[in-house]
C-alpha cells in the first residue's frame, strides 16, 4: 500500500529537487557522474531493450555496486527519466533564429528527426508515454516545434491540434517502425528477405490470402520496391497530408476554424 502512494506521487526527477550533476553529498564512489551513469544506460537500453534493463545489470556494466549508483540517482524511475531527456537531446533542433526557412520544411525535418530517434531507440516509446517528458532536451524540442507551426498561420487555438495531429502520427508510425526493425534483427535476416518471407507465408495461406484480395492493386505497385523505400514513401506522403490539412485549415475563413 505504501509502496504504490509512493509511485502515486512521484511527479518527475525534474520537479523534485533531484537535478545535481553529482551525487548527494560526501562519500559518493569516485570516477562515476550522474552524465557517465546516464550514458550507460541509454547503451544498456539500446543493446538489451528495456525489459532487460535493471540498476544491477547496470552496476556491472560500470563495475560498481548497485549501491554506489544509487548515490546519484534515487530511483530506477529517476534513472529512465534521464535516459529518456538525454536521447532527446541527439534531435537537431534549427536555432530560434532559423525563421528564413520555410515552415514546412522546417516541420518535416522535426518531424523526421523524431521518427528517427524512435526507431534508434525503441526502448524511447514506452518511456516517452511513461513520463512528463519535461526535461531539458525535451522542452528544447517542444519549444521549437511550437515556435515552427506557429509560422503556420494557424490560430493560437489550433497550435496544439496541430502539432498533435503531425508528432502523435510520427510517435505511432516511428514506434511501429522500431519494433518492426527489432523483430527484423532477431531473426538474423534483413528487412527484405523478413518481408518477403512473410508475404510468402500470407498469401500460400487460403484464408489469409483471401483477406488481402482487397489491396492487391495496392500491393502491386509496391512489388520491386526495398522495405525502406517503402517506409520512407509511406511516411513522406503521410506527412504531406497533415502538412496540406494544416496549410488548408490556415487558408479558411477565421468563422469557419
Amino acid at each position: 500500500m505504501a509502496e504504490a502512494a509512493g509511485r502515486a506521487a512521484r511527479t518527475s526527477v525534474w520537479l523534485e529537487g533531484k537535478t545535481r550533476r553529482g551525487g548527494r553529498g560526501g562519500g559518493q564512489p569516485s570516477g562515476l557522474d550522474r552524465e557517465r551513469i546516464t550514458e550507460v544506460t541509454v547503451r544498456l537500453l539500446d543493446a538489451e531493450g528495456l525489459a532487460g534493463f535493471s540498476m544491477r545489470r547496470l552496476a556491472a556494466e560500470l563495475s560498481v555496486t548497485a549501491m554506489s549508483v544509487y548515490w546519484y540517482v534515487d530511483t530506477k524511475d529517476d534513472l529512465l527519466e534521464l535516459a529518456l531527456d538525454a536521447a532527446f537531446g541527439e534531435l537537431r533542433l534549427p536555432g530560434p533564429e532559423d525563421t528564413g526557412e520555410d515552415w514546412r520544411d522546417q516541420l518535416r525535418a522535426l518531424a523526421r528527426e523524431y521518427r528517427s530517434l524512435l526507431v534508434r531507440h525503441p526502448w524511447l516509446s514506452p518511456l516517452a508515454g511513461r513520463y512528463l517528458n519535461i526535461g531539458p532536451n525535451s522542452l528544447a524540442f517542444s519549444g521549437r516545434v511550437q515556435q515552427v507551426v506557429r509560422r503556420s498561420g494557424l490560430p493560437a487555438h489550433g497550435i496544439m491540434g496541430a502539432i498533435a495531429a503531425v508528432f502523435q502520427f510520427v510517435y505511432g508510425y516511428g514506434t511501429i517502425e522500431g519494433r518492426f526493425a527489432a523483430r527484423v534483427a532477431a531473426t538474423g535476416m534483413t528487412p527484405d528477405e523478413y518481408h518477403r518471407t512473410a508475404m510468402t507465408a500470407v498469401t500460400a495461406d487460403p484464408q489469409a490470402a483471401e483477406a488481402m484480395k482487397e489491396s492487391r492493386d495496392i500491393m502491386a505497385t509496391r512489388s520491386g520496391e526495398t522495405v525502406e523505400d517503402m517506409l520512407e514513401r509511406d511516411f513522406a506522403f503521410a506527412l504531406d497530408l497533415l502538412i496540406a490539412g494544416i496549410e488548408e485549415m490556415v487558408r479558411r475563413p477565421t468563422t469557419e476554424r
